[in-house]
C-alpha cells in the first residue's frame, strides 16, 4: 500500500519555522518530519510500505479559468527563505515528482483514485476531502475516510461557498451552514449541481468555481456539469 505525501505544506510549513535558522538545519527537520509522518500514517490493519512525494511545478491551468478574481492572486506575503533548498532537497533526496501545468493536489488526486483504498493522502488541505478513499492529518495525526456521497456533497458546498485560501468567491454570506439547506434533500450529483445554479442565478459562476476546486481524476481531466 502506498502514502501519497502533500509536499507543497511541509515546505511551506518548515520553511517559515526554519526562518531564522540554516538551511542545514531546515533540512534535516524536513527529514524528520516526513520520516515521522510516514510512519505514523498507519492504521488498523492498513500499512503503507511505499509512499510518492508531491510538488506544485508551475504554470497552473487554473490561472486561466479564473475570470472573476485572480486565482490565489490574495497570496502576496513572503516566501519562505528556505523553500527553494527544502524543494530542491525532496526532489532529489525523496524523489518528489513535480506536477507541471497543474497543483501537487491534482497529482495526488489522480493517484488517489487510481490506487482506491489501497493509498492514503496525507495533507492537511480540506480541498482533498472531495476524493474518496482514506486521508491522513498529519498535525491532528486523525485519520478519516471520505466516501463517495460525503466526496461530492464537499465540492458543492465549496461551490457554494468559496475558498477564500484561494481566492475563489462563493456566494455573498454562504457559508457551510447555509450551503448545506441549499444542497439538503439532494442525493445526486446533477440535483446539487442544478441547486448551485439556482442559487447562484447562472451556470457560469457555478462552472468556473467548479473548475477551479475540482482535482482531476485523471491527466489533463477539465470538470464538466453532470448530465444525469
Amino acid at each position: 500500500m502506498i502514502a501519497l505525501l502533500d509536499s507543497d505544506i511541509l515546505a511551506y510549513r518548515i520553511g517559515f519555522a526554519c526562518e531564522a535558522e540554516s538551511v542545514a538545519l531546515a533540512l534535516s527537520r524536513m527529514d524528520k518530519t516526513i520520516v515521522d509522518t510516514l510512519m505514523a500514517c498507519d492504521h488498523g490493519d492498513f500499512f503503507y510500505d511505499e509512499w510518492k512525494l508531491f510538488l506544485t511545478g508551475s504554470n497552473n491551468f487554473r490561472k486561466e479559468i479564473a475570470t472573476t478574481a485572480v486565482y490565489k492572486g490574495n497570496r502576496t506575503a513572503p516566501k519562505p527563505k528556505h523553500l527553494a533548498a527544502l524543494r530542491k532537497h525532496m526532489i532529489e533526496q525523496w524523489g518528489a515528482e513535480v506536477a507541471e501545468g497543474q497543483e501537487a493536489d491534482d497529482a495526488i488526486a489522480i493517484e488517489g483514485t487510481k490506487y482506491g483504498d489501497s493509498c492514503i493522502m496525507i495533507s492537511l488541505d480540506k480541498d482533498f476531502d472531495q476524493i474518496p478513499g482514506w486521508h491522513y492529518n498529519f498535525v491532528k495525526k486523525k485519520h478519516y475516510y471520505v466516501d463517495q456521497a460525503q466526496g461530492d456533497r464537499f465540492f458543492y458546498t465549496q461551490i457554494l461557498t468559496g475558498d477564500k485560501a484561494d481566492n475563489i468567491i462563493g456566494l455573498f454570506k454562504v457559508g457551510p451552514i447555509k450551503a448545506a439547506k441549499i444542497l439538503e434533500d439532494k442525493t445526486t450529483t446533477k440535483e446539487m449541481y442544478d441547486a448551485c445554479v439556482e442559487a447562484y442565478g447562472n451556470a457560469d459562476r457555478v462552472i468556473e468555481n467548479a473548475r477551479l476546486l475540482w482535482l482531476r481524476r485523471y491527466d489533463n481531466e477539465t470538470w464538466e456539469p453532470p448530465t444525469g
